[in-house]
């Protein structure tokens, strides 16, 4: 659900979320624009936390940076826009400062977002185009109940480059993270 009476800020977002009537929902912004969301159902979060489980261990043993789980994100030029992708990784050289404690003041490397019933494929996409707008290189959209995954980076023409994925296939990390490789099926067992 967007509100739109007026546009808003990261900082008014921070306000928000440390209100105790608001502490169930997630709060993301799109140039200026609020947008609502009910905290995520089980299946999600326990794809959320198989993604960072492996994503997690696959950089910590190469000590590449930062994985994240619903972490608040925004471009420092732009404190309309937060994102919340359900699992980021961050590498070393663009994280933030060990002892900050807000929304992040940059765009995660990787993001990635897992398509909940409650949102369409096209708010899933908008948030994948507002990612490679503002710096992050690949941006993996889940597809629970498809079993696939859509892999986002930018073509040379600048433009969102869109990868579909079955069940057969893999997600891998591409420039961002060398090496690593996780089968979708791995994720959606039988």
């Amino acid at each position: 659900m967007a509100t739109r009476e007026r546009e808003f800020t990261v900082d008014e977002v921070w306000r928000l979320v440390s209100m105790p009537e608001n502490e169930i929902n997630r709060y993301t912004l799109i140039d200026g624009e609020l947008i609502v969301a009910m905290s995520p159902g089980y299946m999600h979060a326990r794809l959320a936390s198989e993604i960072a489980r492996l994503i997690g261990n696959y950089v910590a043993e190469r000590d590449l940076g930062d994985v994240t789980v619903e972490s608040g994100h925004y471009p420092p030029q732009d404190r309309r826009t937060l994102l919340i992708p359900d699992v980021a990784f961050t590498g070393l050289e663009r994280r933030p400062a060990a002892d900050w404690e807000r929304y992040a003041p940059v765009m995660p490397d990787l993001a990635v977002e897992i398509i909940s019933p409650s949102q369409s494929l096209a708010q899933a996409r908008r948030k994948a185009a507002v990612y490679l707008r503002h710096g992050t290189a690949l941006v993996w959209l889940v597809h629970p109940a498809e079993k696939s995954a859509e892999v986002w980076t930018v073509g040379d023409d600048g433009r969102p480059r869109i990868e579909n994925l079955g069940a057969d296939d893999e997600l891998n990390g591409g420039a961002v993270l060398p090496g690593f490789s996780l089968p979708l099926g791995r994720l959606f067992p039988d």
